[in-house]
């Protein structure tokens, strides 16, 4: 119970890795909010909360929207009182296609950057004030492994994902005074039930095989790192990035 009686926001958290984060948040005692802009998702993972005992509450967001980020936090802070965690997860990945950078548009650009990194921005903006108040709180941001490998044909994506670790840094100096931490987890690529039809299974093994660990990494691999990072045992930890693929880079 690392995290008894802790509010955390988690966002992405209808599917895939913000679903693992959450059920893992619950069961170490926060009380968790579900946004996702996939409603239905959302009070899917709230009820597997519910079910297993702990406290969540659904939020449709479109981290996009400044104003659908507003109101996710206030009615976190009605429902709960405070922010204590915020768990930027959600993202633009499993629908990208691959494809030459000369070939991506500015809308195709535009979108991913909107959602991977200037949605993370709101939200951080949203809840920095209420974490101010309090002089405590935990930020932590989900990028990617794929800022170290120079993965190509993801240009828009790699990024998007880039700008969360030179945000996170920035943050961790702006918010550090008022015992805010900011950190950023880099996943590898991460087995979920989210279908991913750019990868093929040639491709998948080869990464395995570039991996210290040779397994596919999955959800449970992470969540630890993400509790250790909301807990008191990272009190004294921010601006860093944890990297987490197995040791398929060395940053």
């Amino acid at each position: 119970m690392r995290l008894q009686d802790k509010v955390a926001i988690i966002t992405g958290a209808g599917q895939g890795l913000g679903r693992a984060y959450a059920l893992r948040f619950a069961q170490e005692g926060a009380r968790v909010v579900i946004a996702d802009i996939q409603e239905d998702k959302a009070h899917s993972v709230e009820g597997e909360v519910h079910s297993s005992g702990g406290e969540a509450m659904a939020v449709k967001v479109d981290v996009a929207d400044p104003g659908s980020v507003r109101a996710l936090v206030d009615q976190t802070v009605e429902r709960f009182g405070r922010v204590d965690i915020l768990v930027n997860n959600a993202a633009i990945f499993a629908t990208i296609k691959m494809k030459p950078f000369e070939e991506i548009t500015l809308d195709e650009w535009n979108q991913i950057i909107a959602v991977n990194l200037t949605g993370l921005f709101l939200c951080c903006q949203a809840v920095a004030p209420h974490m101010r108040d309090r002089k405590q709180g935990r930020i932590i941001n989900i990028s990617s492994g794929v800022v170290l490998m120079g993965r190509p044909f993801y240009a828009h994506y790699v990024a998007s994902k880039a700008g969360i670790i030179g945000l996170t840094r920035a943050l961790a100096k702006e918010l550090g005074g008022d015992n805010i931490n900011v950190n950023t987890i880099t996943p590898g690529p991460t087995e979920t039930e989210i279908p991913r039809e750019t990868v093929s299974p040639e491709q998948a093994r080869a990464m395995i095989e570039a991996q210290a660990i040779h397994r596919r990494e999955t959800p449970q691999d992470l969540v630890g790192v993400a509790v250790f990072l909301a807990s008191e045992d990272s009190s004294f930890i921010t601006g860093q990035m944890i990297n987490v693929d197995g040791g398929l880079n060395f940053n």
